[in-house]
């Protein structure tokens, strides 16, 4: 009888695909209480068998595989249950509580006893193979509780403050708190470590979040002291020794007017076969040498990070705006891409030499943008009249270059970029979507073709190197997205077979979008679907630019990749054998391309974030103000609405009082009584009426809507 119960429990809990209590299971069963004692002989020996679990309130739980070992990191915590995330991918997994067993957010764990319901997938942490530490930044916050800590991290719950006076914090403060778990307890407590100042402040939340991040604000002073001595040290004889020498070629820098970190120059100039290019490139590699100070410094930052307010360098001022800085009118150590082109903008030649530049002009987008729409006035004309020439020449190969790249499917994505303009104390006084003309078009492209010149350089001397890669996205991502395109009315046919979708099959989605008020959306939800880029020491190709080479060799003053290529490519220019090459730089370049991509995941984050509350600081100034948007996400709970000025901001689906919204399950919140929905793309009138600065959420309240009919309807 004990064999057929363990059975009967056994097939009960896989059909109901669920947790089940022990009562009901043996109701379910159909025991009669006066076998219940042989009914928890057979719940017990399928514990000791480890083929289910029961917890403290008798809940029984199926075991998944007991060979099933899931890496991943805990990525939200609430206080009965938490999400991890599978570190090679897929959706965030479900955890009860008690089977979090003491891992926190951010730990690296191992997950096992999967189990599939209905709802989705839940499990269990196995062994916690890496602590992420328990510091978490928050604003202190007054409830009918207490004070508490309420944390900018995914912890979605209020934690107690035993004490914070210590650090002259006061309620309303964005601070830094170390976080215990009570002993024998599920709760937790927060005590204060660090003030930061009031909460309402973006530049103060960015404080925050460079912390948060673990990005490192000031150098060592050995890192600057080295720094300082290289920036004071003229040009040599020694130093020009054995480089090219390209001081009399017509080259100019292109960058921002607030730029000063300018680490690259072009030259243009046509020829009888067509065109060819120079990308001359600060030389950081030669001043930043490995085992110094300042190569430790940039090593560990591995990029510097772009807030509204400022800029963290990778590298000390005295290095990326002093001697490695591009500067008009003086001589500069470049590293120089030499590259062909015929008339078809076929690259037929590169060569890359380490050289000597001195750029004839300071070029700005804006200037330059003038002089190529024929607005510039003779004052710009005069300034840029040395390299004229060589800006039309590179015109031509941009848009060359630009064609070429569309014919093998590259396409724009909007990613939709802030710019904020910012008062004389840093406070966020205006938002405006960031566009880019055709001097910003043109470095774009003649960027591309010196990174891709260097990885093909990297991939056909079979050298030790760090390409740019971009894997092709998921295939589960591509039928999400072919869901969302039905629903809005396009045809993506020629995203069928998912696993083998190219980067033409995503250029027919833009151009089926294009010039409709749908086309933001979809560019959005492209990249959405993208696999993210990173950096690898194998050529895995580039998805997103449809390239098969493609590295980051143009801008060493501030990405670590960079400099790292730099100097592999320096060695073998120098005549250095590959195999001392090779011995050399493997583990480097492994090792670069592993750190690399981990902090740009950091400073993405901190970048969005602090974009997010310098947004935020900016709506707060104007709350109850309608603004035109257009839907560009829904979720179970409401729809996110972006403003013409890139501000992004959520309307619960509550507020429309007079429908009864469901969500679909896929891109729609649809009222079954009348058949209208919320999809994205959708334009949506709405008012401005909440915007938290700590957080950088600004909730909106519909103002008047047009909803589109379903269209199965």
């Amino acid at each position: 009888m004990v064999e057929d119960i363990k059975k009967g429990i056994l097939e009960a809990l896989q059909s109901a695909g669920e947790d089940l209590s022990s009562r009901f299971l043996m109701r379910k069963l159909g025991i009669p209480e006066k076998y219940s004692t042989t009914f928890y002989t057979a719940l017990n020996q399928l514990r000791r068998e480890k083929k289910i679990s029961v917890n403290s309130r008798h809940i029984v739980r199926l075991h998944g595989d007991p060979t099933q070992r899931i890496p991943a990191t805990i990525v939200s915590l609430s206080r009965s249950f938490a999400f991890a995330r599978p570190d090679d991918g897929g959706d965030d997994m479900f955890l009860h509580g008690e089977d979090l067993h003491d891992a926190f957010l951010g730990d690296s764990v191992v997950l096992g006893n999967v189990r599939q319901s209905p709802k989705g997938s839940s499990c269990e942490v196995l062994e916690i193979t890496q602590r992420a530490g328990n510091t978490v930044n928050g604003t202190i916050v007054r409830s009918p509780y207490g004070v508490e800590l309420h944390p900018d991290a995914a912890i979605r719950f209020d934690i107690p403050i035993a004490d914070f006076a210590h650090c002259g914090a006061e309620v309303g403060d964005k601070v830094q708190a170390d976080i215990s778990r009570l002993p024998h307890s599920s709760r937790f407590s927060a005590k204060v470590v660090k003030n930061y100042g009031h909460a309402d402040c973006a530049k103060i939340c960015a404080d925050a979040i460079l912390d948060a991040n673990s990005v490192k604000v000031p150098f060592s002073p050995e890192a600057l002291a080295e720094a300082e001595a290289i920036g004071s040290r003229p040009i040599t004889e020694a130093d020009m020794q054995g480089r090219a020498d390209y001081r009399g070629w017509p080259i100019c820098s292109i960058d921002s007017a607030s730029a000063k970190d300018l680490d690259d120059a072009i030259s243009i100039v046509r020829t009888p076969q067509g065109y060819q290019l120079g990308v001359h490139i600060a030389d950081v590699s030669y001043y930043v040498r490995p085992g110094t100070a300042l190569d430790e410094e940039a090593r560990k930052r591995a990029t510097s990070v772009y807030l509204p307010d400022r800029v963290v360098p990778m590298l000390p001022e005295a290095i990326s705006n002093g001697v490695c800085s591009l500067n008009a009118g003086t001589d500069k150590l470049t590293f120089s891409a030499v590259m062909d082109f015929d008339k078809a903008g076929k690259m037929t030649h590169y060569e890359f030499h380490k050289s000597i530049i001195n750029s004839k002009v300071r070029g700005v987008y804006d200037e330059v943008n003038q002089i190529f729409d024929g607005t510039a006035g003779q004052d710009l004309l005069d300034k840029y009249a040395p390299v004229l020439d060589s800006l039309a020449a590179g015109r031509e190969l941009a848009g060359i270059l630009k064609a070429n790249a569309r014919a093998n499917g590259n396409f724009d994505i909007d990613s939709s970029e802030s710019e904020f303009i910012l008062d004389e104390k840093g406070h966020c006084i205006d938002v405006l979507p960031r566009h880019t003309g055709p001097s910003e078009q043109m470095i774009e492209q003649l960027m591309i073709a010196a990174n891709q010149a260097a990885a093909k350089l990297g991939r056909e001397q079979q050298l030790p190197f760090v390409y740019r890669v971009h894997e092709n996205p998921d295939p589960d991502r591509v039928d999400a997205l072919k869901d969302l395109l039905v629903t809005i009315g396009l045809n993506p046919v020629c995203l069928s077979h998912p696993a083998d979708v190219t980067a033409k099959d995503f250029a027919q989605v833009m151009a089926q979008a294009a010039g409709t008020p749908r086309e933001k959306v979809v560019s959005h939800q492209l990249l959405r679907t993208m696999a993210k880029a990173r950096y690898d020491t194998k050529p895995l190709g580039h998805f997103g630019l449809a390239l098969q080479d493609y590295c980051h060799f143009t801008s060493p003053i501030r990405r670590y990749p960079d400099t790292s290529i730099h100097r592999i490519m320096g060695a073998y220019l120098a005549g250095e054998d590959k195999a001392k090459i090779k011995k050399e730089y493997t583990d480097f370049a492994q090792e670069s391309a592993k750190h690399s991509s981990e902090r740009e995941i950091c400073a993405m984050n901190s970048e969005r974030s602090a974009d997010d509350c310098f947004a935020a600081e900016y709506m707060a100034q104007h709350l109850g103000e309608e603004y035109d948007g257009i839907i560009s996400g829904v979720t179970m709970r409401g729809v996110f609405v972006e403003l013409s000025n890139s501000v992004e901001g959520f309307v619960p689906v509550a507020d429309f009082t007079d429908k009864h919204f469901e969500f679909d399950g896929r891109l729609s919140q649809v009222d079954e009584a009348t058949r209208e929905r919320l999809t994205i793309g959708d334009p949506l009138r709405v008012v401005n009426v909440a915007a938290d600065v700590s957080s950088g959420r600004i909730d909106f309240t519909p103002a008047g809507y047009h909803l589109v009919e379903d269209k199965k309807a």
